[in-house]
């Protein structure tokens, strides 16, 4: 049996759930989890009843004298990235890291260069692009079903968690921006965004004259097909929506997260012409069935799946990561001076 040993960088709110993950793995040992918390060490230390050969250390310099590192898994906050993986990586381990990948394109570039000159894989935990249910859903938007396609939307709210470190966009845009990459198959070549702040830099300010961190935040996406994705984040509203939509000539595919019956359904309907009036035809709902699967289970497994076969993710590379990491980039720049659009290269 292969044995994998990986070490657990972060053990917050989401790196404990992938702690939990590669416990379970078969393929894996996990020898050390790394956090600069105590007690977070002991918190999952027995949460976990992990065995006394576990190394719990609160330095990073005592992980790199563990000879057999084959992994680093890293869930810390993203102004830490660019230099733990940097490092991970000179020193031969492959890494998984949480999204963002960093909080600079040109950075995000130097790594995944990096992890090809040394031949490791170099994957970001986009969690949504391996959802049963995004899976699903590519599948249904390439197969032509819902005609033509139109337009794209998402909402994004809950009332927190209010981050100190990074605004609305950063926290909450991720996510739909790659599904919607994922289901179109393509990457914008524009971007605007526009916002406001409430909590943190004064009241009601609009971007960009407040040096605060927005709390509200709305976003259009132009693909190369003119296709638009209107995207609405906010952490300070109690309606709590994951909705996504993409809306066709013949249909409308709709990812509800909160709908635990039914998550992806596709709502048939088009016009027929009759005279000067446009009659609604062929309507129904339909639910369709996804495969029953935690997300975060399947980026874990794939990511022991690449180290295996020596092979980048398919799905979520460094180089998606990378991607992602400009468009939010472009976004923050037009934030930044009250919606201008922002073109994209998307060069490599």
């Amino acid at each position: 049996m292969t044995n994998i040993k990986i070490v657990i960088i972060g053990v917050g709110r989401w790196g404990v759930h992938l702690l939990r993950n590669f416990l379970a793995h078969p393929d894996v040992t996990v020898i050390a989890v790394l956090d600069h918390h105590l007690e977070r060490l002991a918190a999952v230390k027995q949460q976990f009843n992990l065995d006394e050969n576990v190394l719990l250390t609160t330095d990073w310099q005592a992980v790199k004298q563990i000879p057999e590192v084959t992994a680093v898994v890293i869930a810390t906050p993203a102004i830490t990235h660019y230099s733990l993986i940097k490092d991970a990586l000179q020193q031969g381990y492959h890494v998984l890291a949480e999204k963002p990948l960093t909080l600079e394109s040109e950075e995000c570039r130097e790594l995944c260069h990096l992890a090809e000159h040394e031949n490791l894989i170099l994957m970001v935990d986009q969690t949504y692009l391996f959802h049963p249910a995004v899976v699903r859903g590519e599948s249904v938007v390439q197969s032509s079903k819902l005609g033509d396609l139109r337009y794209g939307y998402a909402t994004r709210t809950h009332l927190g968690p209010v981050r100190q470190d990074v605004d609305a966009l950063w926290d909450l845009a991720i996510h739909d921006i790659a599904i919607f990459n994922n289901w179109l198959g393509k990457l914008p070549v524009q971007v605007q965004a526009t916002g406001t702040v409430w909590l943190q830099g004064g009241e009601k300010e609009l971007i960009p004259s407040s040096p605060g961190l927005a709390d509200l935040v709305w976003i259009t996406l132009t693909y190369p097909d003119n296709f638009q994705a209107y995207i609405h984040l906010c952490w300070l509203n109690p309606d709590k929506q994951r909705r996504l939509g993409v809306v066709g000539s013949k249909g409308t595919l709709i990812f509800d997260e909160m709908s635990s019956s039914s998550p992806l359904t596709l709502i048939h309907g088009e016009f027929e012409k009759q005279g000067n009036l446009f009659i609604p035809i062929n309507q129904k709902q339909e639910v369709l069935e996804i495969e029953k699967a935690e997300p975060l289970k399947q980026v874990c497994d794939g990511f022991i799946n690449c180290i295996l076969t020596n092979t980048p993710s398919l799905i979520s590379s460094g180089w998606v990561g990378r991607e992602l990491v400009e468009i939010l980039a472009a976004l923050t720049a037009s934030l930044n001076q009250g919606g201008k659009p922002i073109k994209i290269s998307n060069s490599y």
